[in-house]
């Protein structure tokens, strides 16, 4: 699918990422409509924009940035060294420039995730860069995104992000987490490859300051973006234990400043003399360059813009482990048939008058279920969202709650096309950084006649947003995963708690996955096969479950919209399974080495990360999943470790995407041999199926995930909820006493807290729910149909979970 042209400003700050994140802004077919750089403020000097023409070529760089040149601020927003030779790149590259100095008064906001307050934020250094492209954009209207070199930071990132978005400008970040994506074919994975890359383009690139063991002097001016300096740098920082992403000086260990590059981007070079080059040293083994008396040099005939020039290489879409999967997922056989009579119509199932609701669980979680009242239906979709957001927020501030303590939620529509209008008045409950992760999916008229939208929330009333609460929320374009926009966070973790406090494990909730291309937002096109949107979908949970160090999931569904017929829904449904198996692999197939290491927030902030030496094993991400934390004998047995999985066939999913993957919890902090997995395809309960994941932590405590499956072949016609409803009671006191475990917590007793129906064959969803006690109600998904890993129909797929020490 085509890409969106987008009219970038692009900040610079004069070092290497900046201009290679420009670079692949062209490659997708974006225009450059201004370079933005912020620089150290002169003492006195009042903080004007300065605006430079391209057509003006200054002799003085250090005059035309106004600041003597004096000094190096060390700003962990900005990169300042070498500001003086920034004026210079309007006349090299043919763009307008904008400057403007730095707040004075420097950051005063120090948490890695941004969040702007007018009162707290106003005098922070992040908001200079508000006013400058404010200036920006009101001599460029047609401005609509910004980029960025992010790699590794949050802290960079988020502010970057909250700026553009207050600003509707559209966030660029095509190197976030570059080093863990794909690298060229049949080239090993380096942590170094970004520089290599960049080298391959032509970007010259020259350390203009060390700040770290294992650099020094002597390794100014190396031009970094090459094989040979590339590997210089790299093994004089290993040779001192340097953290991953070290060799891309994302921990400050060295800057760069850029100076020549492709003629697409370059029209002419930078020159700086080597009696132009002073290094100015400062404690703890921190050098600098201070530049002066650069020039601009013309290239030589015949280097102007060509195809002879090397493109900027884009990773591939898929890494190998779900290149693998995908090449795997050609047109599978019917694993079982099914051999069932037609449903009947549905226009003669009885759904009953959907209720609000709220149910207490264990560890002093709250499910809340959340609908319009009646008075509201047929309202239009707006009036119905706004009711349901106050209802929540009545919620919430009848429990002394606020909106950072939900850590996730589910949104059920009657049409995808009301998800603009439900998005709006939704994002207005949560304006903090990392809101809720979501789920969002259309169930056609399997909703109540009347109701247009449904609100699923798992609250937590002990949670503490600035201590407990963790999340990550990517709002940037880039190739790692889909940008999450929207006001949902890509993952939100909590932590397990007893009765005695927390457990040392967390649980995580991510955001429902579709088959976004990461660097464009787009589907893939419309000749790519389904094994294509399994695959790249599956890939985004992943990828967003191992940053956030998920070792082991409970459970997943793939949701799939709605089929032409129930052949085809089986054929996607097998697909999902063969996916989800060959994603999970073998034990002596998880051999991965990873590159990605710890945020330069966690450098500065962090005690865990403020030596380098032996921080490459700390910060290693544990892969997924993480056999070492199931039992010797599931390690053996590896098939016993995969997790239940269930294929859901909805009315439509967001953007009409073809399948959108949900793993139910991901779960962190856990140690060696402390899971283990316990499936019964049969239970003393006809029709029953049950599965168990148990994770023990340091002090005995223990989590419970349960799953509850009812099969369709052990009954004839449909079913009426209120028998599945009575008969799932028993069945899971059942599955808990086949598991060996005593229910000393009265658990069977406790309602499950997300259900998925076929409501093609079980009657009477609604209108039981409503008269069900609390503590027996759930969150309800209702499916056009529901299928299990075997590829049999589903009647029912319930989920529980439970915390407590024995």
């Amino acid at each position: 699918m085509a890409e969106q042209d987008l009219h970038v400003i692009a900040l610079i700050s004069g070092g290497k990422d900046s201009f290679f994140s420009l670079l692949h802004c062209m490659q997708h077919g974006h225009r450059i409509v201004a370079l933005a750089n912020l620089f150290p403020a002169s003492d006195g000097a009042a903080p004007a924009v300065q605006v430079i023409d391209p057509s003006v070529i200054s002799t003085s760089s250090a005059a035309a940035s106004g600041h003597d040149g004096d000094g190096d601020l060390n700003s962990f927003m900005y990169q300042t060294v070498g500001h003086e030779i920034i004026p210079l790149y309007a006349a090299a590259t043919g763009l307008p420039l904008y400057r403007l100095p730095i707040c004075s008064s420097g950051a005063q906001r120090h948490e890695r995730d941004y969040a702007f307050n007018p009162a707290e934020s106003a005098h922070d250094e992040t908001e200079s860069m508000t006013v400058l492209l404010k200036a920006i954009m009101e001599r460029h209207p047609e401005a609509n995104a910004v980029s960025a070199g992010a790699i590794l930071s949050t802290y960079q990132r988020t502010r970057v992000e909250s700026v553009a978005l207050r600003l509707g400008l559209t966030p660029l970040a095509y190197l976030w987490k570059y080093p863990i994506l794909p690298p060229p074919a049949s080239a090993p994975a380096d942590g170094a490859q970004l520089l290599k890359d960049m080298a391959a383009v032509g970007l010259e690139a020259r350390i203009i300051k060390v700040a770290s063991a294992g650099l020094s002097e002597r390794h100014l001016w190396e031009c970094v973006a090459s094989d040979a300096g590339a590997g210089r740098v790299k093994a004089a920082l290993q040779r001192f234990g340097a953290a991953g992403g070290a060799v891309l000086g994302e921990g400050g260990e060295f800057e760069t400043i850029v100076l020549d590059g492709p003629s697409r981007l370059f029209r002419k070079s930078i020159k700086v003399a080597s009696e132009g080059r002073t290094p100015v040293q400062e404690g703890g083994g921190t050098t600098w360059l201070m530049l002066r008396n650069a020039f601009i040099e013309e290239k030589a005939i015949g280097s102007e813009m060509g195809s002879s020039e090397s493109p900027v290489r884009v990773p591939d879409i898929l890494e190998p482990r779900f290149q693998s999967v995908m090449d795997q997922l050609s047109e599978p056989a019917h694993l079982q048939s099914t051999a069932r009579p037609p449903p009947e119509s549905r226009s003669s199932i009885t759904l009953g008058k959907p209720s609000s609701w709220t149910r207490y669980r264990g560890g002093d979680l709250i499910d809340w279920f959340v609908v319009a009242d009646e008075t509201l239906h047929h309202s239009s979709i707006e009036a119905e969202t706004a009711h349901v957001v106050d209802k929540i927020r009545v919620l919430l501030a009848s429990h002394s709650m606020e909106a950072d303590h939900v850590s996730n939620t589910m949104v059920i529509l009657r049409r995808m096309s009301d998800f603009p209008s439900v998005n709006a008045e939704y994002g207005k409950l949560f304006q903090k950084p990392n809101p809720p992760s979501r789920v969002t999916v259309s169930c056609g008229d399997l909703l109540q006649p009347g109701c247009s939208i449904a609100i699923y929330l798992a609250v937590d009333p002990v949670l503490s947003s600035h201590v407990d609460r963790q999340g990550l929320h990517v709002q940037s374009r880039s190739y790692w995963a889909p940008a999450n926009i929207g006001p949902y966070s890509q993952a939100v973790g909590t932590p397990i708690w007893t009765s005695t406090g927390t457990t040392g494990l967390r649980t995580w909730s991510v955001a429902g996955q579709i088959p976004l291309i990461p660097s464009s937002m787009a589907l893939p096109g419309p000749s790519d096969e389904m094994q294509l949107q399994i695959s790249l979908s599956l890939q985004h949970l992943w990828r967003i479950a191992v940053d956030v160090k998920v070792q082991f999931w409970t459970s997943a569904v793939a949701f799939f919209a709605r089929s032409a017929s129930e052949e085809e829904m089986q054929r996607k449904a097998t697909m999902g399974v063969r996916a989800w198996r060959l994603a999970h692999g073998a034990p002596q197939e998880d051999d991965e080495d990873d590159e990605d290491g710890p945020d330069p927030w966690d450098l500065k902030f962090n005690q865990q990360y403020q030596t380098l030496a032996g921080t490459d094993q700390e910060a290693k991400e544990p892969p997924l999943p993480d056999w070492s934390v199931m039992t010797l004998r599931h390690q053996n047995e590896p098939d016993t470790c995969i997790p239940p999985f269930f294929a859901v066939e909805v009315e439509e999913l967001p953007r009409q995407s073809a399948v959108e993957w949900q793993a139910h919890t991901g779960l962190s902090g856990l140690g060696e041999s402390s899971v283990e997995t316990l499936h019964f395809p049969e239970i003393p309960l006809p029709g029953w199926k049950a599965w168990h994941t148990i994770a023990r932590g340091q002090q005995g405590e223990i989590f419970r995930h349960t799953v509850l499956a009812y099969d369709l072949d052990a009954t004839s016609g449909p079913l009426d909820y209120s028998r599945v409803a009575f008969e799932r009671v028993a069945a899971h006191r059942v599955a808990l006493q086949a598991g060996g475990m005593d229910d000393n917590t009265g658990a069977c007793h406790q309602g499950p807290y997300l259900t998925y129906v076929d409501a093609a064959n079980v009657n009477g969803l609604w209108h039981l729910q409503a008269l069900l006690d609390s503590s027996a109600r759930s969150a309800l998904i209702p499916c056009r149909s529901l299928w299990s890993s075997t590829g049999a129909r589903l009647g029912v797929v319930s989920l529980y979970r439970t915390t407590f020490t024995p």
